[in-house]
């Protein structure tokens, strides 16, 4: 007889499945070695062992917490797991007392909250009648921006909660900044050993329970074949150096604006997106400005530093291209205060003290800081490793490629304002409307946005809210609905300051009104007339008739201000519910949580 098989070690498996399969198929033919010819068969014909369920839950408000659930999902069923895919306010209604294991991946909108699709998962769990969780193992992935005070907010209540509740941390929480892959990367692979030993019935209660973008959960160095955060050629970490083709002034002479329509060339990128995405732009910071803070430093821009990557490069060119020289960070603020003796800062750096410092810092930028000490001197290395990395801007697509092929359009308005006596420039605003010339790249990746989008079913009725440069994905939905052909009515509401100078795509819009492709268009310009009017203020008007399309199956999106428009048009939204549609306030909001639910009410909000 034949000697056992043995899996070599240059066999694509795992030291864990080589081991395995190695074990089984020496017992295998032992048993056929014992003369039994019918235990091979039986063998090969014994049921496998029953996949481990695990929910893969997720908060997001731009996509990007959704598409790294469903790679980790992929990657779950690779591993013997049966994996469920769902929001969190889809998981508020299971029976979270039944399950074992959980992942969740989330980001953090506004002031710390959780995102739309995350609500009614932290009124559930955070209630005082919330059940008792201590059949759960789980960790967290918390997204989100180190600009913002409350910094991955939503992830660590989720994750502190659900402690408390009883749950069984397996891996520590990391909280990721903006640029997430390697945090993530490191997560990812620092979870999957947690979740193999709690689905075998061990593991060690993980003793911390976060760490942090910067910190060392694992090498991710070594994750090079890593599948989860597989990229296109072009991504965020490496984008397409594009050419814009088109910088036209969308306001008019009078308006207090400048809203910008952009194009650019994705010709050669093998980039795609769909309408509702957003694309990601690296900007330079505003060589003025560079020259500026050299200037403060007693430097010429010629020493030599190091890039966030770890290459040298002039301190001039790592100003301009590679770190954040706008918003002081703590760091830098504490080292300022120190080197100068000032006390007044160091006061405000108390942590008591945030709406203080917050207040102090408003309109202020690292230049005014500098300016303020001088008598904290810094070397040119040591002032740069105090700078925040400078991030790339996402802005909503306003084309569709069907419309536009090999082409992406947006739309932005440059910031300019004057603050303590000094002009002030948005980064990646100015970089597009000021400072891109002929030859200048423009480095851009596509940033997919799993919940924005249309309606697959084209028949079904769309409202669309965006007032200002929150028109941007409408103006594509419009167009991909004109290109494929959908039959459902196409409702938009439109406002800003001026008709006459601030009515943007004035003419493409009311084209596609006049040909049909938009069925109703309802403005609202603020200064026109004594009284102010906002786009929640024709919702009220047409009251009747957006219940009726709401009732009749219609979408409704929303884009644009977080802080004031979208909480105004979601007063505005219930308000609609109650009076209209006859209902109490508990049951608008259940109907309101019933069409984000259904997909039927999607926001892009900023």
């Amino acid at each position: 007889m034949a000697g056992i098989p043995y899996i070599p070690s240059t066999a694509p498996f795992t030291p864990e499945q080589r081991a395995w399969l190695n074990g089984y198929l020496a017992g295998l033919f032992a048993d056929a070695n014992l003369g039994d010819p019918g235990a091979a068969s039986r063998s090969l014909s014994a049921p496998a062992k029953a996949a481990d369920p695990l929910l893969v839950l997720y908060g997001s408000q731009s996509g990007s917490a959704e598409g790294l659930a469903k790679k980790f999902a992929k990657e779950a069923e690779t591993k013997g797991f049966a994996p469920r895919v769902m929001d969190l306010n889809a998981a508020a209604k299971l029976d979270l007392t039944q399950e074992a294991r959980a992942v969740i991946i989330t980001s953090t909108w506004g002031d710390g909250e959780p995102p739309d699709n995350a609500l009614e998962f932290w009124s559930h769990i955070s209630a005082e009648a919330a059940p008792k969780l201590a059949n759960l193992n789980y960790s967290v992935l918390a997204l989100g921006d180190k600009n913002y005070s409350e910094f991955c907010g939503a992830g660590k209540k989720f994750d502190e909660r659900l402690a408390t509740l009883g749950a069984r941390r397996i891996h520590p929480r990391v909280d990721c900044d903006v640029d997430y892959e390697p945090s993530a990367k490191g997560w990812m692979e620092g979870v999957w050993p947690a979740l193999l030993a709690a689905a075998q019935g061990g593991g060690v209660r993980a003793s911390e329970s976060v760490v942090s973008s910067n910190g060392t959960l694992a090498n991710t160095d070594l994750l090079t074949t890593d599948s989860l955060i597989a990229s296109p050629i072009y991504s965020r970490t490496n984008p397409f150096p594009a050419r814009l083709i088109t910088n036209r002034k969308l306001t008019g002479a009078d308006s207090g604006k400048d809203t910008r329509h952009f194009e650019i060339s994705l010709q050669g990128s093998g980039l795609v997106y769909e309408a509702g995405d957003a694309l990601g732009v690296m900007p330079q910071n505003c060589p003025a400005l560079v020259d500026e803070i050299v200037r403060v430093l007693g430097c010429d821009g010629e020493e030599a530093v190091t890039e966030p990557s770890g290459k040298e490069t002039s301190l001039r060119s790592a100003l301009l291209r590679n770190y954040q020289i706008t918003k002081p960070g703590s760091t830098l603020l504490q080292l300022i205060a120190d080197k100068a003796g000032d006390e007044e800062l160091k006061a405000l750096l108390d942590p008591a003290r945030k709406a203080d410092l917050d207040k102090f810092l408003y309109g202020l930028e690292v230049i005014d800081v500098l300016l303020r000490c001088p008598a904290a001197k810094f070397a040119p290395k040591e002032f740069v490793g105090l700078l925040a990395k400078l991030q790339p801007r996402l802005y909503s697509v306003s084309s569709s490629p069907k419309a536009h092929p090999g082409e992406v359009h947006l739309t932005i308005a440059a910031v300019r304002y004057d603050s303590h006596s000094r002009a002030r420039k948005g980064v990646c605003s100015t970089f597009l409307a000021d400072r891109v010339e002929a030859g200048t790249p423009v480095p851009v990746f596509v940033q997919a946005s799993h919940g924005f989008r249309i309606p697959a079913d084209g028949s079904k009725p769309i409202i669309m809210i965006g007032p200002g440069t929150g028109i941007a994905p409408f103006r594509a939905f419009l167009e991909e609905r004109r290109a494929i052909g959908a039959t459902g009515k196409n409702w938009l509401f439109f406002g800003d300051q001026k008709a006459a100078s601030d009515f943007l795509y004035r003419e493409q819009l009311e084209a596609m009104l006049a040909e049909g492709s938009l069925t109703r268009l309802d403005t609202a310009f603020s200064r026109d007339q004594t009284e102010k009017i906002y786009v929640q203020t024709r919702m009220l008007e047409q009251a009747a008739e957006l219940w009726r399309w709401l009732e009749d199956g219609a979408h409704l999106y929303v884009c644009g201000d977080a802080k004031r428009m979208a909480k105004d048009v979601d007063a505005a939204l219930h308000e609609i519910i109650q009076k209209v549609g006859a209902k109490t306030a508990d049951e608008a909001k259940a109907y309101v949580s019933k069409l984000k639910s259904d997909k039927r009410h999607q926001r892009d909000v900023y």
